[in-house]
């Protein structure tokens, strides 16, 4: 789950986090009231930044600064309901619906830090560089010596050795490596104890009067564990998400589209990987990632199929079970059903196997609609490139 950087900073400030002042606007006359508010309190212009669920926002032209209230107020006019289109947004854009509005601080350097989760260490790691406000991954490519790495025991947390090693490294001034070392503690904390899967402060910077600051702070959560807390589960926008997304999200599915033209339907997260892989192998390109999981019903069968099919750039679908909690009868009971509520008529190739698949067969065969079946995953993904055309 992403939010927004205002949400971030939010979170942040509780944990220690030193963020600059700031409010959420998403009307002209709220931004006006926010920028004034700053001015009246000593900021010499504040920064007018809109909220969208994507990175490259300056480069988009949706981070301004204003010197003055009117000023502002006139940014925030043209911001709002705009379509910011980033390198991670495609060329659809987004649209605006929230600005932050902020003080301006005295920049002196523009550093990176930064929190994931390693999957192949099976361990948090804390990285820094000293290339802040840029694409890290640009600068991770051009040198990849420029990314410090802290890994972090989940037992013990970040050490105040690893949060010094990094400070010294990122060459700050000795008065300000103890003040680094409660920044980078204070980090990890909120990224523990919120079970985020993310977090990004980029850019972190040193101010000219020697203070640090998250400039800039995108989180990311484990779905997962949302269960644990239900304040950061309100905090979501769908409205950020795709449609599709959010209505698969509704049934317990595990839905991502993509930008192919072969939809997908499979069970088991490793299976669905394979589909796409060999897919793409076929010549073809996967439209969606679309997990029903081992347990699904004929009802959430029905839901995936309608969802899948909601996607106008699907020209043809690939049902690729492997019954074991899930049986083959259960599901084919489910596509004949969501075939036939969905008045389907683009091409539907399956390649069933695992428990009771002889008795999935016959009620596809019998349900005089027009599927194909594949024996090997092979012979499937080349079945259904040639028919969506690919």
């Amino acid at each position: 789950m992403k939010i927004h950087e205002y949400q971030g900073k939010t979170i942040l400030a509780r944990y220690g986090v030193a963020v600059p002042r700031g409010e959420m606007a998403s009307t002209r006359e709220e931004a006006e009231t926010a920028a004034k508010q700053l001015f009246d309190s000593g900021s010499p212009a504040v920064v007018v930044k809109a909220q969208i669920h994507a990175g490259g926002r300056g480069k988009g032209g949706g981070v301004k600064i204003a010197k003055s209230v009117q000023e502002a107020g006139e940014i925030a006019a043209r911001m709002l309901g705009m379509k910011l289109v980033t390198h991670q947004t495609g060329p659809e854009g987004k649209e605006v619906r929230r600005l932050l509005i902020e003080e301006t601080l005295p920049i002196e350097r523009e550093l990176y830090l930064s929190i994931v989760v390693d999957r192949a260490a099976s361990k948090p790691v804390f990285m820094a560089s000293a290339a802040g406000g840029m694409e890290i991954e640009e600068v991770a490519a051009r040198d990849p010596n420029a990314i410090l790495k802290e890994y972090i025991e989940p037992g013990l947390g970040l050490q105040p050795f690893q949060a010094r090693n990094l400070a010294f490294k990122l060459g700050l001034a000795g008065g300000q490596i103890a003040d680094a070392v409660k920044f980078m503690t204070a980090l990890y904390r909120a990224f523990e104890e919120t079970d985020a899967s993310l977090l990004e402060i980029n850019p972190f910077i040193t101010t000219k009067d020697g203070r640090l600051f998250a400039l800039d702070a995108k989180l990311n959560f484990d779905d997962n564990a949302m269960f644990r807390h239900k304040d950061l589960r309100e905090l979501r926008d769908i409205a950020e998400e795709d449609p599709l997304e959010v209505e698969a999200s509704k049934f317990g599915l595990n839905y991502i589209k993509l930008d192919g033209s072969v939809g997908c339907m499979v069970n088991g997260a490793g299976l669905a990987m394979a589909t796409m892989d060999i897919i793409q192998y076929a010549g073809g390109r996967p439209a969606n990632f679309l997990d029903v999981g081992g347990g699904a019903n004929a009802e959430q069968v029905e839901n995936a199929f309608r969802i899948l099919l909601s996607d106008k750039n699907v020209r043809a679908v690939l049902i690729n079970i492997f019954g074991g909690i899930l049986r083959v009868d259960t599901l084919a009971t489910g596509v004949v059903q969501a075939a036939r509520n969905q008045k389907v008529s683009l091409p539907i190739v399956l390649r069933l196997e695992g428990t009771n698949v002889e008795e999935g067969r016959k009620i596809l065969k019998d349900s005089g609609l027009n599927f194909t079946l594949a024996e090997t995953m092979k012979d499937a993904a080349e079945k259904v490139v040639k028919a969506a055309g690919s």
